[in-house]
């Protein structure tokens, strides 16, 4: 079994026309992503680096929805797609509890395909930059075991 090390950085684009994370379900017109209820489809730039003109690695596409009743924390389920030469058409398949409030926080890698076939492991979530009116930027720190 293999252990790979990884960073990159998730940009989400909550307002504007080319917006990457956007309400499908919400309590309320007024509500934001930090409300709960409040559930996101994502399609967001993966990139090396925490500028969103970096080198781009991959996609982010799934979902989060807010599910703690004081809207501290976020359920995610998305799967990182790679386009770069190393890793193109690999995915990682990330889910759990982002208790988005605290700067570094831990979710599950429950599997992946291609280079990253049986994938298990973790990401460690640190926020870059976040406003729940306009954009967020999440550096994401893997360790993923594989074949």
């Amino acid at each position: 079994m293999k252990e790979t090390n990884m960073v990159f950085y998730l940009h989400d684009l909550f307002i504007s026309k080319n917006a990457t994370a956007v309400p499908v379900a919400k309590r309320s017109k007024e509500a934001t992503v930090t409300d709960f209820g409040t559930l996101m489809v994502i399609d967001d730039a993966v990139t090396e680096g925490p500028k969103k003109t970096s080198a781009q690695v991959g996609r982010a596409q799934g979902i989060y929805v807010n599910s703690a009743l004081d809207g501290s924390s976020m359920h995610l389920a998305f799967s990182i797609i790679f386009t770069n030469s190393t890793y193109n058409g690999s995915t990682l398949e990330i889910q759990g509890a982002d208790r988005y409030l605290l700067n570094r926080r831990e979710v599950s890698i429950v599997s992946g395909t291609g280079a990253f076939r049986l994938a298990k492991g973790y990401a460690v979530l640190e926020t870059v930059y976040f406003s729940s009116s306009s954009n967020g930027v999440i550096k994401i720190i893997v360790t993923v075991y594989h074949y």
